[in-house]
């Protein structure tokens, strides 16, 4: 078991852009690349082992073992330092992520509970009121959501994924109070 102050690292991610010879404003031609972390939507930069080949959306092993592709990971990066090619590959990106682990997400939406006494935990996602609110706890409470259809079919919600996504990139560009899906920035 970890202890609870240790944060728990990433071990794939996904690429979400390639720059051979570095960034354009940088004086040190090295190439990087920007990825996506697949458990806590951490956004880093990598400098990858020479000679690889890496293409967008490319899911990569970036944990504390051998690395077959990456060799370094240099810097935990926010919203606004990522590319523009980065921040377009990024919703499908997230979109892949939430779908390939739509379980996990499910139980968050069979489990979720107040923030405080006057704001639950799902009425952080864009899309969800009072209404839906009220909806989603009642269905629970008779049966628990087995997947994204169900949730939808029930509660007459729209593409839970994108709500999700929504959700994920606000938390990501910053000035949230509260995290659902990632891992909040460190403050300084």
């Amino acid at each position: 078991m970890q202890p609870q102050h240790q944060e728990r690292r990433e071990d794939f991610a996904y690429i979400l852009d390639s720059m051979p010879t570095g960034k354009s404003f940088s004086n040190k031609s090295e190439p990087i690349v920007q990825l996506l972390g697949e458990e806590k939507f951490t956004l880093l930069e990598a400098v990858p082992k020479p000679g690889v080949s890496l293409s967008l959306g490319e899911k990569v092993y970036i944990g504390k073992e051998e690395r077959d592709k990456i060799s370094m990971i240099k810097s935990k990066i926010v919203y606004d330092e990522l590319t523009q090619t980065a921040k377009n590959e990024l919703p499908l990106l997230i979109d892949k992520i939430i779908n390939d682990s739509e379980q996990k997400f499910i139980e968050m939406f069979n489990t979720a509970g107040p923030i405080n006494i006057r704001q639950h935990m799902l009425e952080l996602i864009p899309g969800i009121g009072k209404k839906h609110l009220t909806e989603i706890l009642k269905q629970r409470s008779i049966k628990k959501f087995e997947n994204f259809e169900d949730l939808e079919q029930r509660i007459g919600l729209k593409r839970v994924t994108e709500l999700i996504r929504n959700r994920i990139i606000l938390e990501m560009r910053g000035g949230e109070r509260f995290t659902l899906f990632i891992r909040p920035p460190k403050k300084i």
